[in-house]
């Protein structure tokens, strides 16, 4: 039996989803978050005028475990700078040997433009290894609920294939706001998709008809009441829900209104802003700080930093290459062990309390109460 091939024993009781990672065969390796590797390009495809799915065979070709949501951060030096973003796994881990990340053209998206204008076949990018716990295999229940917009679509993707490569034949249903027909990312795939599973059926929503006239679709945005008739029983599901912030926090609202269970509900952040440049601050005369200093054990570094300041800023300044992110405390890139000293973190879901308890922080959203030491 070949790797992709045993991977098929992944499927447990067909109702309820995916085995956790470590029961996959021993020939696929784990690719800690922490670890870089190279990444290849294999293939580059369009999806819509402004989205794009890029393809990368992992270092020297072994395949990789990683649970369907999941996302990795990609690193990419862009006119002399280091850049890094996190990109959910579009692909399937059923597919080990390719990993697929696909990206929506932001204006003035430092990263999604380079990649857009740059990536192409047999081009390489540096990459750490998946994580995250946005993953179907967080569902309870038999029957799920995937809600998207815009490129929130890319980790429901990557269950969704999942489970159709499984021949699980769960009760999922899919349903995914655009703002026109023509921006539906994976649409013809999602259309196919639900005619080979037939408990798996796809609804999509417009804000508009853009260029195409003929489209018989709901208008408009997701409400209640569609969601209502599309999904009579939605309160019953597990649900699972990715895109722009304030189409989470619509649903979120919807949902409650509907009675649906908030145990029950799972999201993924997803900031596209986070892509765009900062304009430059303007410079002003500093008012004294007090100030820290941050050893590094590994390598016996030091580095002083402000108290208003947070570590993973300091440490930049300081020249000291941390791997990172989303710098909002959402993607977990940054965590790193604190082996002495105090610091305020103010996260917004990047990292577990049993992980606050072993000691780690996310740097990016951690300012020091006093002198740090890191594991780094």
């Amino acid at each position: 039996m070949n790797s992709v091939e045993s991977m098929l024993v992944l499927a447990q009781d067909p109702e309820v989803g995916f085995s956790h990672p470590s029961t996959w065969e021993s020939g696929t390796r784990l690719w800690a978050s922490g670890e870089p590797q190279t990444l290849t390009c294999c293939r580059v495809i369009e999806e819509t005028h402004d989205v794009k799915s890029f393809a990368f065979r992992v270092g020297d070709g072994t395949p990789v475990r990683f649970e369907p949501g999941q996302f990795m951060t990609v690193s990419a030096n862009v006119n002399g700078q280091t850049i890094e973003r996190c990109y959910t796994i579009s692909s399937a881990p059923t597919r080990p040997y390719l990993l697929s990340i696909t990206v929506k053209q932001v204006p003035g998206g430092v990263m999604s433009n380079w990649l857009h204008d740059n990536m192409k076949p047999g081009g390489t990018l540096r990459a750490y290894g998946p994580s995250g716990t946005f993953t179907s295999t967080a569902a309870t229940s038999a029957k799920s609920l995937y809600l998207s917009a815009g490129s929130g679509v890319t980790p429901l993707m990557s269950m969704t294939r999942a489970g159709i490569d499984l021949g699980l034949d769960r009760d999922v249903v899919f349903v995914h706001s655009a703002r026109t027909p023509a921006d539906i990312v994976f649409r013809g795939e999602l259309q196919r998709l639900a005619n080979l599973s037939p408990r798996f059926r796809t609804f999509f929503v417009c804000e508009g008809i853009g260029d195409e006239p003929d489209w018989a679709g709901p208008m408009g945005r997701l409400s209640l009441e569609l969601l209502s008739e599309w999904v009579p029983d939605y309160a019953e599901r597990e649900v699972f829900t990715c895109g722009p912030a304030g189409y989470m926090s619509a649903v979120r609202t919807l949902l409650r209104e509907g009675g649906h269970d908030p145990a029950r509900y799972h999201q993924e952040s997803f900031d596209i802003a986070a892509d765009v440049a900062p304009e430059p601050a303007r410079e002003e005369p500093a008012a004294p700080q007090q100030t820290f200093t941050v050893k590094l054990s590994r390598s016996s570094r030091t580095f002083v930093i402000n108290a208003s300041e947070t570590v993973l800023s300091a440490a930049r300044k300081a020249g000291v290459a941390i791997p990172s992110s989303c710098s909002q405390g959402v993607c977990g890139t940054c965590k790193t062990r604190l082996l002495e000293g105090s610091v305020e973190m103010k996260h917004n879901g990047g990292i577990r309390d049993r992980e606050v308890q072993k000691g780690l922080r996310l740097l990016c959203c951690s300012r020091p109460t006093s002198d740090l030491t890191l594991d780094l």
